[in-house]
């Protein structure tokens, strides 16, 4: 075992290492207890792994400078930020030493440790943002080099009520904003009616996928006009300058659940520079000037998702 030096302190019981060109070390893993003096306190790294609900040990990172990139701690810590006490068993930082993100329980899933215990191990934590105080469990926060919150990632069930420019929602999974503190996006946990160029849209995606709140399915640009959505409830068409005609709509995927059952694939839309642009294809953009489009309301679907663009 070894002992090496970093710019917070000596760390010792180092059983792997690595090293940049400069000297210094990339990442290492210790066994022993250790303490890292930083501008937040006085930090654990993971030396071992106490139950089968937590990770094996992980090593710390480092940044060629010397500075800190990511860690893990052996015990959940309280750390000061600018958003409010946040609790944290796994933390990284920017270069310049501002936390970037905080996770305040890092378990590890398997057959044994289900995602619902970790949930049950979780409190809710109390944090500013943009739109107010906020409180619910979280699997984790990002925050902007400077401080200000960039993103909250929401556990299952959890849902936060904010003030938005399409007025007040419930979100659920994630909320995001802008550095300048408008909100840049966040996934509703129901339908909700949006303004958009092309007439009045209900936004929901009824499975978003990802597995953090940093993008979700209704977008905001900075100015609070809608700039990418889901619908499950509309379908579209359109007829160009030319007289072409296309539609595009929500549709249909096999559950997982079987039995033959279907589930809503969502209709995504992304507006910008005086387009609109279907399911994400670039061959699927319209100019908004030169065509007409007809909203219109789904009642039942039964073909699967439409991605035409001839």
């Amino acid at each position: 075992m070894d002992t090496i030096q970093t710019k917070y302190g000596g760390l010792s019981g180092v059983e792997f290492r690595s090293f940049y060109s400069n000297g210094r070390t990339d990442g290492c893993l210790v066994t022993r207890p250790n303490t890292l003096v930083t501008p937040y306190g006085t930090l654990v790294p993971q030396y071992e792994a106490e139950d089968m609900g937590r990770r094996p040990v992980k090593p710390m990172y480092f940044y060629k400078s010397g500075a800190l990139k990511a860690i893990a701690l052996q015990a959940q810590t309280v750390l000061a930020t600018p958003v409010g006490d946040i609790p944290a068993e796994l933390v990284t930082f920017y270069e310049s030493g501002s936390i970037r993100r905080i996770f305040p329980l890092d378990g590890k899933l398997s057959g044994f440790w289900s995602w619902q215990k970790e949930f049950a191990l979780a409190t809710p934590i109390t944090f500013s943002s943009p739109v107010g105080l906020l409180s619910a469990k979280l699997i984790g926060i990002q925050l902007y080099e400077s401080g200000a919150l960039k993103s909250v990632t929401l556990w299952p069930g959890q849902a936060l009520p904010i003030q938005t420019p399409l007025g007040e929602i419930m979100a659920r999974k994630g909320l995001a904003f802008y550095a300048s503190g408008a909100i840049r996006s966040f996934e509703p946990l129901s339908r909700i009616p949006v303004p958009t160029p092309i007439g009045r849209l209900t936004a929901f995606d009824n499975d978003p996928n990802g597995i953090h709140g940093d993008v979700n399915s209704l977008q905001l640009a900075e100015d609070g006009s809608v700039e990418e959505l889901c619908t499950v409830d509309h379908a579209i068409h359109v007829t160009t300058g030319e007289g072409r005609e296309e539609l595009f709509q929500p549709g249909l995927k096999g559950s997982l659940c079987g039995d033959e059952r279907k589930v809503s694939v969502p209709m995504r839309l992304r507006f910008g520079q005086g387009r609109v642009i279907f399911h994400g294809r670039p061959e699927c953009s319209f100019d908004l000037q030169d065509c007409r489009f007809d909203v219109r309301k789904v009642e039942t679907l039964t073909k699967e998702p439409a991605y035409a663009c001839s």
